[in-house]
């Protein structure tokens, strides 16, 4: 009998299994306050992770609990009265607080940006209370939020309305309102502030590519514009290929770093939108007492701006794409000035040619009287001593001999010409 073979795990197995449950919902009792805060460097490549995880560590040991591994990247637990959940993202880390009080969430709020490693991206402050009817919610909303911003929906099956200005308060956080019906657990509420702090941090990670766009574009313009003119001047028939060529790879250099600054942000900003979409639409709004809601309002909003930053991207590798064929034209017409010149020299070489061969036809004339000229006088010393007996004078001997030298001269030449061709 054959004993069956054990099953082995993949290496990763665990690892993408405990990413299915990693980062769960909070759970929010009603009423309370939460604040949220999303830091991040100036610059993406100067993050300092360990400063980062050090902060996280000291707000621990303060409460005299044992931090997570170093290579976690999330982090819940109580600190006394409050609640405290924290997340290291790809470009930015985040600290969420909530409990009953909100004079305790404000102070750890404090402590937590007094010692934070970053900038602030984002940050927001969430107000959960009970309400009975939709004129006391209506009372709450009109009292916490500017009107002329305001969104407002329904959400968890008209059992929840949620609503934000998205207008900064003194201390610099956005302010939402949550206000939740009779029956709504702790875990639903938590759902909702997880899906308004995501979109709101998702929100604004996405605007910085809209700064990049407004970067580029004057450079984007500069480049655009001398492309035209080297594109125009390629159809000059006196054009300097090499000024031309000098030209380009210039433009093909700088686009190729503007496209290499602008390639991660770009695709962060459309992957940053998606996920902005999906939570908003995972919401299930339905409309509360005739105002906007936050899918309209970011459609409003929001999504010219990622049009803008989307038809930026777009913009760009178009002329890196014209810049490629501008390349192509100056090779195609480099290659027809080098056939031309081409052509020219054969025309020269077969001239050359030709004045060579009549050359060497007139040589090989020449040649021809000169051996002809010294043979005959071999000849006429051979044949003297005969004339004299015979009584022929050296005259008539020469006259003789000549055209019979001069004929055999040029046969022989002949001869060696045909072997040498």
């Amino acid at each position: 009998m054959t004993q069956d073979r054990p099953i082995v795990d993949h290496p990763n197995r665990a690892a993408t299994v405990d990413e299915l449950h990693a980062r769960p919902f909070p759970s929010v009792q009603v009423p309370g306050t939460a604040w949220f805060v999303a830091l991040r460097p100036e610059h993406r490549t100067s993050r300092d992770r360990a400063a980062e995880r050090a902060q996280l560590d000291a707000l621990i040991a303060g409460a005299c609990l044992v931090p997570p591994a170093p290579e976690a990247t999330h982090w819940s637990g109580r600190l006394g009265p409050l609640m405290l959940k924290w997340e290291s993202h790809t470009e930015f880390v985040t600290f969420l607080i909530w409990g009953g009080e909100e004079s305790d969430v404000i102070a750890l709020s404090r402590k937590v940006l007094e010692g934070a490693a970053g900038m602030r991206m984002a940050s927001a402050r969430f107000r959960i209370q009970r309400i009975a009817s939709d004129d006391e919610a209506v009372r709450i909303i009109d009292a916490d939020h500017a009107t002329d911003s305001l969104a407002a929906s329904r959400v968890m099956e008209d059992q929840v309305v949620v609503a934000g200005d998205f207008r900064p308060d003194p201390s610099g956080d956005m302010r939402f309102s949550v206000l939740v019906r009779e029956g709504v657990g702790p875990g639903r509420v938590g759902r909702i502030i997880q899906r308004l702090l995501e979109m709101e941090t998702y929100r604004a990670m996405a605007m910085l590519g809209l700064t990049r766009a407004r970067e580029m574009g004057p450079e984007m313009a500069d480049l655009a514009t001398r492309l035209s003119n080297e594109v125009a001047k390629l159809g000059e028939t006196k054009g300097d290929s090499d000024t031309a060529l000098h030209e380009l790879l210039d433009l093909s250099a700088r686009l190729e770093r503007l496209y290499a600054r602008a390639n991660f942000r770009m695709s962060a900003t459309a992957a940053y939108e998606r996920i902005v979409t999906s939570r908003i639409d995972v919401m299930k709004e339905a409309r509360f007492e005739g105002r906007q809601t936050f899918g309209e309002f970011m459609l409003r909003r929001f999504d010219p701006a990622m049009r803008t930053v989307e038809a930026t991207e777009h913009r760009l590798n178009r002329l890196t794409e014209r810049a490629r064929r501008a390349a192509e034209l100056l090779r195609t017409r480099v290659e027809v000035e080098l056939s031309r010149q081409n052509r020219e020299l054969l025309i020269s070489m077969d001239k050359r040619s030709d004045e060579a061969l009549r050359l060497q036809h007139t040589v090989e004339g020449l040649s021809v009287v000169a051996i002809s000229y010294y043979a005959t006088s071999l000849a006429l010393y051979v044949a003297e001593p005969f004339g004299k007996e015979l009584g022929i004078t050296k005259a008539w001997m020469a006259a003789g001999i000549t055209p019979l030298v001069v004929l055999g001269t040029w046969a022989a030449l002949r001869a060696v010409r045909k072997r040498l061709h």
